[in-house]
């Protein structure tokens, strides 16, 4: 066992010296020998027709080196979408251009128009302001239903409607599902909206680029939970430039909650100006344009179905959910409503027949995508809020009516194509009650009703999916990428390790648990572990952090690389020693001829 305790054990997060005592490294305090700064000029309507771009009174301002709009950017690629839905129909999504700068049209307010390269930040502020555009305002359309009606204003004119699908799931459920409720004792109806959410991390996004002219390269810097990712979506889709020729860089991250998981326009528009410029590009938000700019979660709006027999057992579950897309798809917005949300709506509850149908639509909105939880803390809602008033129409007890219809029996196959390997709900519900002392409520309520405060009781059950990774029930669902995660691990000659992953932290502490795992792993010290992340040149290949993938997933690839390292250790081991391999044992950081006094340490 490692000295500080290895996996799990209570220690300071080794990070945290720098980012307690302010000397972390994060991509605003990066700054560039003849660094230029850039300020977007963002629409204020929600959807207009651009009919002119009048820069000449800007160019002309101090400190401005060029000016850039939605011409400068034909022939360049869209940012892309990474997740791809076949809707019930067997058709795919409906996909629009999502340009770098707005081309012809703006979809939403805080769409960018222009941008406005200068010598200081305040100066290509000033020049933004002095841009005229004449826009021709449109009618908007910010409610999915409306959104949905026949002759409403469309968001893309070249899409057939303002629909990206109509997925249902699982579709071949839908007539038993139906069935089930037609012939059910009591079915509870109820109509929630899951409202939508600004994501709001401590640091707002930047981007900085650089150019190599010598070599060709370009570098990225940026705000970012999955570098890599954005190497190859703004690279291969976006500006055409090949990996080895792109970096993308993501240092210290003041938090993400997944809104820096996307590529965004201003990512490719740095890389692309400092080409174009020859010389680096900066870009940092401001607070009240990250409102209008970052991706936001969530805004759904869903009638769930619960349908019950005679003796109150579930028999069926049907949903129906309109769910923003905003005005483009972000990089993972398909998959939130759908693979995120669907495959959770059997909760812990054994329900025979359950069929999910959910209508993405585009909105002159911002763009939605995956925001802390991402689908699941949806479904939950909508669950739990549905098994609450159908025990407040039964007249029975809400927790009684959870318990009877827990699963017990493992594993057990889901109707949303999941299976559950394990579980014991009945005895959480048991600690649940105990920690939360509810024979004793009625008597703190009341003791709170004498100082004029009100007390409320709620329960939640809830699954919740984690370690998004790769499996064939993703890629049927329409992940485009791998979603694998990678790890190498290098041994120095001192006996050091150095351990490369494509997971990335964004405060989660993954320095110091990382580090844990091989050190535990071998029986060494933590502190001889160096984790290293968030450069594209240094980890070959990665797919980021979200949805409590970096242990479970980031971690395995650390696990089954630190074997390598262990199997060849033990290979030398026995030749230092005259023994045969199967003889040594490693333990406490040495290895060892069994039965004998032979050893050699880590490191020798």
């Amino acid at each position: 066992m490692p000295a500080d305790g290895g996996i799990g054990a209570a220690t300071k997060r080794r990070e945290d010296v720098r980012f307690l005592t302010g000397t972390g490294n994060y991509t605003d305090d990066i700054n560039m020998r003849g660094q230029a700064y850039v300020h977007f000029l963002r629409s204020d309507v929600a959807h207009g027709r651009i009919k002119g771009i009048d820069t000449a009174e800007a160019a002309a301002m101090p400190g401005v080196i060029r000016i850039f709009t939605g011409a400068d950017f034909e022939g360049v690629g869209s940012i892309p979408c990474g997740w791809q839905v076949t809707d019930r129909h067997g058709q795919p999504m409906q996909e629009p251009a999502h340009p770098v700068l707005a081309q012809g049209k703006v979809r939403h307010v805080g769409d960018p128009i222009a941008a406005v390269v200068a010598e200081s930040r305040a100066e290509a502020r000033d020049a933004a302001e002095a841009i005229a555009v004449d826009i021709e305002e449109l009618p908007a359309v910010v409610d999915m239903k409306a959104a949905l009606d026949d002759g409403a204003p469309k968001v893309h004119d070249d899409l057939t409607s303002n629909l990206c699908y109509d997925w249902g799931f699982v579709e071949d459920n839908r007539e038993a599902v139906d069935a089930a409720i037609k012939g059910a004792a009591h079915v509870t109806t109820l109509e929630l909206v899951n409202q939508r959410l600004v994501a709001n991390a401590m640091e707002p996004r930047v981007a900085l680029g650089d150019y190599n002219r010598a070599s060709d390269d370009s570098t990225l810097y940026t705000t970012s939970q999955n570098p890599h990712v954005i190497r190859l979506l703004m690279g291969a889709f976006v500006l055409g430039i090949p990996e080895h020729k792109l970096r993308v860089v993501s240092p210290d991250v003041g938090g993400g909650f997944g809104s820096k998981i996307f590529h965004y326009a201003e990512e490719a528009f740095v890389t692309f100006a400092a080409k174009a410029l020859n010389r680096p590009v900066k870009w940092t938000a401001s607070r009240s344009e990250a409102f209008i700019s970052d991706a936001q979660g969530r805004d759904h709006v869903t009638k769930i179905e619960l349908a019950l027999d005679a003796d109150n057992n579930f028999v069926a579950i049907r949903t129906a959910t309109l769910a923003n897309m905003g005005a483009y798809l972000s990089t993972f917005a398909p998959s939130v409503p759908t693979y995120l949300h669907g495959t959770l709506m059997a909760g812990n509850y054994k329900t025979p027949n359950i069929y999910v149908n959910v209508k993405a639509v585009f909105t002159n909105t911002v763009p939605v995508d995956a925001y802390r939880g991402a689908g699941r803390p949806e479904a939950s809602f909508q669950i739990e809020r549905v098994i609450d008033k159908a025990a407040r129409e039964l007249g029975v007890d809400p927790i009684a009516l959870r318990r009877q219809n827990f699963v017990t029996e493992f594993p057990y196959a889901t109707p949303v194509a999941v299976e559950y390997d394990t579980g014991d709900y009945v005895a959480t519900m048991d600690k649940l009650e105990e920690i939360a002392d509810i024979k004793g409520f009625a008597a703190r309520r009341a003791a709170s009703e004498k100082r004029g405060m009100l007390r409320g009781f709620g329960v939640n059950c809830y699954i919740e999916a984690c370690g998004i990774a790769p499996s064939a029930l993703v890629g049927q669902l329409g992940a485009r990428a791998g979603l694998y995660e990678s790890a190498t691990v290098r041994v120095n000659a001192t006996g050091g390790i150095t351990v490369m992953t494509g997971s990335h932290s964004h405060g989660q502490g993954h320095e110091t648990s990382f580090a844990q795992v091989v050190a535990e792993m071998i029986g060494i010290d933590a502190n001889m572990v160096e984790i290293v992340h968030g450069d594209t040149a240094k980890v070959p290949m990665g797919m980021g952090t979200y949805g409590s993938r970096s242990l479970a997933v980031g971690g395995s690839a650390m696990v089954r690389a630190t074997e390598k390292i262990i199997n060849k250790a033990r290979k030398i081991a026995a030749h230092l020693m005259e023994a045969s391999e199967a003889d040594i044992e490693l333990k406490d950081g040495k290895f060892s001829v069994a039965g004998t006094d032979k050893s050699v340490a880590w490191g020798t």
